[in-house]
């Protein structure tokens, strides 16, 4: 008889090919496993919630976010020159940082609320994120509480610091 002794290395890689039989969600590698229902509605899903605070109103940081002008001042922190173009109309379009992001903005409440159909130049055509940006004014300075949904899987690990390095700090400094 041939009795041979699994290790630990054995136990994880069979462990890990039996998840997705027993429904877990991801498996022990980080390899995602679509999960959707009979009617095929995912139960998976990432996104991304950051708060920040500017010692700013909440008018100056509207405006930041919506003025060509402005928000090409901001975008000058990081990418001196690249083109900044912006509709301050609902259903106009965008195309920022160069032309890297592009988009349609979807509600616009004047020193309250943006939201945007948001996307990378690199996507799928026709795949778009859903971006918003609430303002909520705290005596001199103004809360951001941002959302950010619908985006590719597994774009979470670069979208959001990419938040920090391209919005939450450059408006920082623009905003003084």
């Amino acid at each position: 008889m041939n009795l041979t002794r699994s290790t630990r290395r054995d136990f994880s890689v069979r462990l890990a090919a039996m998840l997705p039989v027993v429904g877990m969600a991801e498996t022990a590698f980080g390899v995602p496993v679509p999960q959707a229902d009979r009617e095929g509605i995912s139960h998976t899903s990432e996104s991304i919630h950051q708060e920040v605070v500017f010692k700013a109103s909440r008018k100056r940081v509207y405006e930041a976010l919506t003025e060509e002008k402005r928000f090409s001042q901001v975008t000058d922190f990081i990418m001196k020159g690249a083109s900044t173009e912006t509709s301050r109309e609902v259903g106009g379009a965008f195309s920022i940082f160069g032309g890297v992001i592009l988009g349609r903005h979807i509600e616009l409440v004047p020193n309250e609320r943006v939201v945007q159909a948001w996307r990378e130049k690199d996507w799928t055509p026709g795949v778009f994120s859903i971006v918003r940006f609430e303002l909520d004014e705290q005596g001199a300075e103004t809360k951001l509480v941002f959302d950010h949904t619908g985006f590719p899987q597994g774009a979470a690990v670069h979208l959001a610091p990419g938040w920090w390095s391209h919005y939450w700090e450059p408006l920082q400094k623009y905003l003084g």
